[in-house]
């Protein structure tokens, strides 16, 4: 009796062990963000199950999670992640994860981060396709190294031919982006963005309708009204709006700011349901810059 307890109390640890995800050697990849995961599912290709959490259209800032969800966090072979505080609303789930041995990347931080003014980490380096291009062959590492059953020559095949997929539109982005007089780089967005983009490309950053680089901060309206100045004094076109956010702020400034002044949607931190325009990491991008490219060059 004394031995079959014990064996059976061996057997509870070990299931026990198996349904807490510690130390990783899971078969699937979670990833928060609907971008990243789409990026991650080029990669993985058919190797493993991908679960993206963030549903399309969704505020990356804010977005939450089911019980259900944290559970395959909880189980991941390796957890994908942005970083530098941009899934506010579920970094305790991955913190977790973490501290329970799950392997986690935080793509964000690998990808040579800028700051804003305040010296905070800007976590959109999305916006910048050769650090995703860097950032691609990160998660191919981390892939073969964590999740269980994966051809490492599969999965390095996928991540050079998608890697070549953003070295062209890399070089896309960069024709069109040069076609825009000098002058007119200027950019006006809900919130802080595209640092990544304007350093890429050449672009001043006049300001954000949103202060600071989160959805969940609110404009006072003498910060509204400084950045009408600003606006106003530099003659920018367009204002663009966050395609995943209200636009009624970007209204309130364009119409503070003189009745020229447009206001345009951009794709800018959630990918969309597929026929919507920025279905894939690479449509979103193509969008985004025929969108800054046409509103920034019509008189």
């Amino acid at each position: 009796m004394r031995r079959r307890a014990l064996a059976l109390f061996a057997v509870a640890l070990l299931a026990a062990a198996g349904c807490s995800g510690g130390g990783g050697g899971g078969k699937s990849v979670v990833v928060t963000t609907n971008i990243l995961g789409d990026i991650t599912r080029a990669i993985v290709g058919d190797q493993a199950e991908v679960t993206v959490l963030m549903k399309p259209n969704a505020d990356p800032h804010s977005f939450g999670i089911s019980a259900q969800q944290a559970a395959q966090v909880e189980r991941a072979g390796l957890i994908v992640y942005n970083g530098l505080g941009l899934e506010e609303g579920m970094l305790r789930t991955v913190r977790t994860a973490e501290e329970n041995g799950v392997p986690s990347l935080p793509a964000g931080e690998r990808a040579n981060p800028i700051s804003y003014a305040d010296n905070k980490p800007d976590p959109h380096f999305w916006t910048d396709p050769a650090r995703v291009r860097d950032t691609v062959k990160a998660i191919a590492d981390e892939v073969v190294a964590h999740v269980d059953g994966v051809d490492e020559a599969v999965i390095r095949a996928n991540a050079e031919r998608y890697r070549g997929e953003i070295e062209a539109l890399d070089a896309m982005m960069a024709g069109k982006f040069g076609g825009i007089p000098r002058e007119r780089r200027k950019l006006v967005t809900n919130h802080h963005v595209f640092g990544y983009l304007a350093q890429r490309f050449g672009f001043d950053v006049v300001g954000a309708v949103i202060p600071g680089g989160t959805t969940l901060a609110s404009p006072s309206s003498s910060d509204l009204k400084a950045l009408a100045d600003t606006v106003r004094a530099a003659g920018v076109p367009v204002i663009f709006a966050d395609s995943s956010q209200p636009d009624r702020l970007a209204r309130v400034l364009a119409e503070q700011a003189g009745l020229h002044v447009r206001v345009a949607p951009l794709f800018s931190e959630s990918l969309s349901e597929p026929g919507q325009g920025a279905a894939t990491y690479l449509e979103m991008m193509r969008a985004n810059t025929e969108s800054i490219t046409t509103g920034l060059t019509r008189s």
